[in-house]
């Protein structure tokens, strides 16, 4: 699947669009054969939700893909709200992607309703995904918040942590937002230091994944042990630990970033510097 991303919505979109109706962080589905579907023009129309604040956010496969909230209205059968992680396994990769835009710009249009300066009503740009207000001319985009993910190597072992919020227990890779003023390595190095109690160097990037919880961009690297002893801070971090990639603990799902660096590394596949 190919998607290409646009803001201004054809004059007449195409016969099998895709409707994303976006309830939280969750998307408006109902059962198919080996998966679920996306409501289509008519059935959004019959739910009462108003079309003309919808967010036009491109073609999938030349199909023209919308987003716009459910706005409070009920959700008739046979629909349901879907959570995004679980959609992952019923839409496939590409599709989820979308899903994840959609839910983030679909947010954005409700919370950038009014202007952060002088609280008058914006009005969306037609050119790009933008809203600005008429009075003091102040333009809002979308908010994305940088974060570096990180798997950190010692020899033939890979540190893997579990976290406090995770609600599982499973293993994961290191990862933190950066903070204004630091570029992505600094974060690095700062990140698994407060949380690990551990240095790191030969820093190499190895890919980054939009992550729509709520707003992220992961971008992540590899990098090798330095120094120190594993001392978890106690909050963000619960355990921390080195394994071998013959004993690995349960680790994240195959939608994440960090199962890919995780792959990656069981694989061979890391970067050299």
């Amino acid at each position: 699947m190919t998607f290409v991303s646009g803001v201004a919505a054809p004059a007449l979109s195409s016969p099998a669009a895709r409707w994303f109706v976006v309830e939280g962080h969750s998307v408006w589905v109902r059962p198919a054969a080996g998966g679920v579907m996306l409501p289509e023009a008519a059935d959004v129309q019959s739910f009462g939700i108003d079309l003309s604040a919808s967010h036009y956010l491109g073609q999938l496969d030349g199909e023209d893909c919308f987003a716009v909230a459910a706005g409070g209205a009920p959700i008739p059968s046979p629909f349901r709200a879907e959570g995004l992680r679980a959609l992952y396994a019923l839409m496939g990769e590409e599709l989820f992607a979308v899903a994840g835009r959609a839910v983030q710009i679909a947010a954005f249009g409700l919370t950038h309703r009014y202007c952060g300066r002088c609280g008058l009503e914006t009005v969306r740009d037609a050119v790009e995904r933008s809203t600005r207000c008429a009075v003091c001319d102040l333009s809002f985009y979308p908010r994305i918040a940088p974060a570096i993910i990180v798997l950190v190597r010692r020899g033939d072992e890979a540190l893997l942590a579990r976290a406090a919020k995770f609600t599982s227990d499973f293993y994961s890779t290191l990862a933190g937002f950066v903070e204004p003023g630091e570029s992505l390595e600094q974060t690095l190095v700062r990140e698994v230091r407060e949380e690990v109690g551990v240095e790191v160097g030969n820093v190499r990037y190895f890919g980054s994944q939009p992550w729509p919880f709520p707003h992220s961009l992961m971008v992540g690297f590899f990098a090798d042990y330095a120094g120190g002893e594993i001392v978890v801070d106690g909050t963000e971090i619960v355990d921390a630990r080195w394994f071998s990639a013959q004993a690995l603990p349960n680790i994240p799902p195959k939608p994440s970033i960090a199962r890919r660096l995780i792959d990656a590394w069981v694989s061979g596949l890391v970067p050299a510097l």
